[in-house]
């Protein structure tokens, strides 16, 4: 298993560790309800450094983004970040990603864990047809083993990122960025955030990591800042209903199915891959929909479980479900055949031969 630069600091804070996307991550450590509360609450730091960071630069590097990605790249500036998808030519996706426009010839994406080397190689094949080389120095680059990465979450959290910024960060737009240094290091700081609950992602060099670990802990001391494990991470995110792949979107999943037609975007000239079977499907409506419910009756889903009609017709099933810190109920996102995607609709969870009751509900949840 791969470590982060940080894994040595969780080991001893006492984190329970797993493997996670080949590398050993820390899943909880105080408990995963209370570290969901603290971030919703304070602020909390998560090792995000398993992501996956790659280069797309030279003059061509538009036309490939436009190609590979679903979302209008050409409306970035320098210092916006876009959240996009890649469809892989089946109709599915091969990843969601961050796009990031440093200027009109650099952009990095940051990308799933799981998904770096498929990602990467996609990224390359298609950026053949551009004339475009991969490699240290080349238009196309994957840094994902030189730089590490802090989340920084909660509505306490850019008050202790301030403390190691010399220039304002606290009014910081969602979805933009600065290069600038924090704590001394030369980072990349964004506002996107995983959570719901504000905050920033930090990146910088893995040699300037332990650097940035002490003097981040030294300014969250007063803020009563703590150490959050991919526990909370994925009960946070999914209380604001996004996406995480592998679950809830994958190469089976069109972004249409899973509403994410918002960051499909059919302008004149973006001939991304996939487009006309994604217009036809937008056209014509999808059979099958992600929607997001919470349970009636007392029961916790979980990914997998069928989801039935009230009749006991499977019409679909959960792809993340569980208990919700904050609402205190069964909750969850399902893909189900789209009569039934209207909120207040009542469908079933089947968990161990019984049908639960379950509604059709907007998100995000809270």
């Amino acid at each position: 298993m791969k470590e982060t630069v940080f894994t040595k600091y969780h080991i001893a804070a006492g984190a329970k560790m797993a493997e996670f996307a080949g590398y050993n991550m820390p899943i909880e450590f105080s408990g995963i309800t209370d570290e969901h509360m603290t971030v919703r609450n304070g602020a909390g730091v998560f090792d995000v450094s398993h992501m996956g960071e790659i280069w797309v630069k030279g003059p061509r590097a538009l036309d490939l983004l436009q190609r590979i990605t679903t979302n209008d790249v050409a409306k970035l500036y320098d210092g916006k970040v876009q959240y996009s998808c890649m469809p892989n030519g089946r109709g599915g996706i091969v990843d969601d990603i961050l796009v990031y426009r440093i200027d009109a010839e650099t952009y990095l994406l940051c990308v799933n864990a799981a998904n770096i080397e498929k990602d990467w190689a996609h990224i390359c094949r298609e950026g053949a047809a551009f004339g475009m080389e991969a490699g240290h120095g080349k238009e196309l680059y994957n840094a994902s083993d030189e730089i590490c990465q802090l989340a920084v979450q909660g509505p306490l959290a850019m008050k202790i990122v301030q403390k190691m910024c010399d220039e304002p960060v606290e009014q910081m737009e969602y979805y933009t960025f600065k290069k600038m240094p924090v704590a001394g290091c030369d980072a990349i700081l964004s506002i996107t955030g995983y959570t719901g609950s504000g905050g920033c992602e930090i990146y910088v060099a893995n040699e300037d990591g332990d650097k940035l670990w002490e003097a981040l802990w030294k300014a969250g001391e007063e803020f009563g800042l703590k150490n959050i494990g991919l526990g909370a991470r994925d009960t946070l995110r999914l209380e604001k209903g996004f996406c995480l792949y592998g679950n809830d979107i994958d190469d089976t999943t069109s972004p249409i199915e899973a509403g994410l037609g918002w960051i499909t975007k059919f302008v004149e000239g973006k001939e991304f891959i996939d487009r006309e079977a994604m217009a036809r499907l937008k056209a014509e409506g999808a059979t099958r929909k992600l929607v997001g419910f919470k349970m009636i009756d007392r029961g916790i889903p979980r990914h997998g479980y069928t989801l039935a009609a009230p009749g006991g017709e499977p019409i679909g099933h959960v792809t993340s479900g569980t208990m919700s810190p904050c609402m205190k109920v069964g909750f969850g996102l399902g893909y189900v055949a789209a009569e039934y995607a209207k909120p207040g609709t009542e469908i079933a969870v089947v968990i161990r031969e019984r049908q639960l009751r379950a509604e059709v509900v907007k998100i995000p949840f809270v």
